[in-house]
Parts: C-alpha cells; structure tokens; sequence
C-alpha cells in the first residue's frame, strides 16, 4: 500500500510540471462572508436568529397576535443569551389617526411587545419603549425592536 501511494505522489508531481491541475471542488469553493463587527453584528445576528426586527398589528389594535407573539418569542431567547444588549421598542401609530392618537396607539404596542418580552425573561431594563406616532410614517400598524 505505501509502494501505490508513492508512486502515485510521484505521478502527480510529475504531470503538474507539465500542466496546470484543476481540481473542481476546490475551484466551486467561494469565499467565506465577511465578519461583522460591533454593534452591526449583533444587530444582524438579532434580525436573522429572531425572524426580524418588526412585528405587526391589526388596525387599531394592541393586540398581539400569533406572527407577532412567535418572532417575539424568537428575540426573547435570543436576549436572554445576549444580557449585554439593550433594545429599544419603538411603536407606530395608524396612518390615518390624529397626531395624539397615533402617539398613544404607538406607545401602547411599545408598551405590549415590551411587557411580552419582559414576561419571557428578559430583564426589563433591558428593554425600552417610545412611540412615534405618525412620525416615521410607512411603518403603521408596527412595532420595531432596535439593538442599541
């Protein structure tokens, strides 16, 4: 067995002299992602191992659903494994509410996807709330949990 293995050796330091040798698997091989660092990583490790960073409401509702409940859930374990992160939870109000209206929809489901998590384990200073209203519009209907 060690006589066919030298040989071989041989054979193939011989023919590479000649000609280049491809080998297929190696020439598919892509390179590996690039690493994030800091607060970019952990915001992109929060997004991908929880399902997102948004969940949604019904029309003028505070009510959390099941979609809602689940990606929640989802960020909870991931921030009980992270106790150095704070979030924050920002609310959105409905499109077509008054100013104040919409600020106390907003802060109402800040307010009920920070009591979930809190409600999961997650400490709750390490979570914080504020509502936009119609502020940052595009985003009615919604709560987003930023990694801060």
């Amino acid at each position: 067995m060690r006589k066919a293995l030298l040989i071989f050796s041989v054979a193939l330091s011989a023919s590479s002299a000649q000609a280049q040798i491809r080998i297929p698997f190696l020439a598919q091989r892509q390179p590996p992602p690039p690493v994030l660092q800091g607060i970019d990583a952990l915001r992109a490790d929060f997004a991908a191992q929880s399902g997102g960073t948004t969940i949604y409401f019904g029309a003028e509702s505070v009510i959390l659903g099941a979609p809602a409940t689940a990606v929640l859930t989802a960020q909870a374990a991931w921030l009980r494994r992270h106790p150095e992160v704070v979030v924050r939870v920002e609310g959105y109000g409905d499109a077509g509410d008054t100013r104040d209206h919409a600020l106390a929809v907003g802060a109402r489901r800040a307010e009920e996807a920070r009591a979930y998590l809190v409600l999961l384990g997650v400490p709750a200073a390490q979570v914080s709330t504020t509502s936009w209203g119609k502020e940052r519009p595009g985003l009615g209907r919604a709560v987003t949990i930023l990694v801060r």
